[in-house]
């Protein structure tokens, strides 16, 4: 499961007591609740989903293929399907494919999400493999349904607004520069990953 809420408070703190900034954005802002998912199928599915569509179109073509599989945790139904089957609940030609990909890396074992390996870069990795599965969806996978505590999403585009408002940069960074930029909040880039997205919110709710 995800960071919880003690484990997000620890990491800030250690944080805030490296970088005044995070303390001040902490100050501004208050501490981010939890974000936690079930480890699984059904969560990574959800990022394939969700992925250039709207929050509601997702969740409508979620309802759709739960009506016709029954439980997303289970991928059998899906593997099981046709392309035109998968479509016609509302999947692109795209996602249909990465939805079936998905399922039989899951059916046949050869993605067992109870054995990534402990080592983030090589889980990433492990998961990328799969189509439609890039590093954003594999980060977002391993810090919200996994927990680990130093995922660092640096190519969110939230997360570099964010990062460039609370220390203060001129423009938003590159990818590149989140995450460089980071590399001093090892082994808590977690807890400030979920931070910048708790302060982008509060911003907006400003603006």
């Amino acid at each position: 499961m995800g960071l919880s809420k003690d484990a997000i408070r620890s990491g800030l703190d250690a944080l805030a007591a490296r970088e005044p900034a995070f303390a001040r954005a902490i100050e501004r802002a208050g501490y981010p609740e939890p974000r936690i998912r079930d480890r699984g199928h059904a969560t990574l599915l959800r990022t394939i989903i969700g992925q250039q569509v709207s929050v509601a179109a997702a969740q409508s073509i979620w309802v759709r293929m739960e009506a016709a599989f029954g439980s997303l945790e289970d991928p059998a139904g899906i593997a099981a399907a046709t392309p035109e089957e998968l479509r016609a609940l509302g999947l692109s030609r795209q996602k249909a494919a990465y939805a079936h990909s998905l399922a039989e890396e899951v059916s046949s074992r050869r993605l067992d999400f109870d054995a990534l390996p402990a080592d983030d870069e090589d889980a990433i990795a492990a998961l990328t493999r799969i189509k439609g599965i890039g590093r954003w969806s594999a980060e977002i996978y391993l810090l919200f349904a996994e927990g680990r505590p130093d995922i660092w999403p640096a190519g969110d585009l939230a997360v570099q607004i964010e990062v460039g408002r609370i220390l203060g940069q001129e423009a938003r960074p590159s990818e590149k520069l989140t995450r460089d930029l980071a590399e001093p909040w090892r082994p808590y880039r977690g807890a400030a990953a979920i931070l910048a997205w708790h302060h982008y919110r509060v911003d907006m709710d400003v603006i």
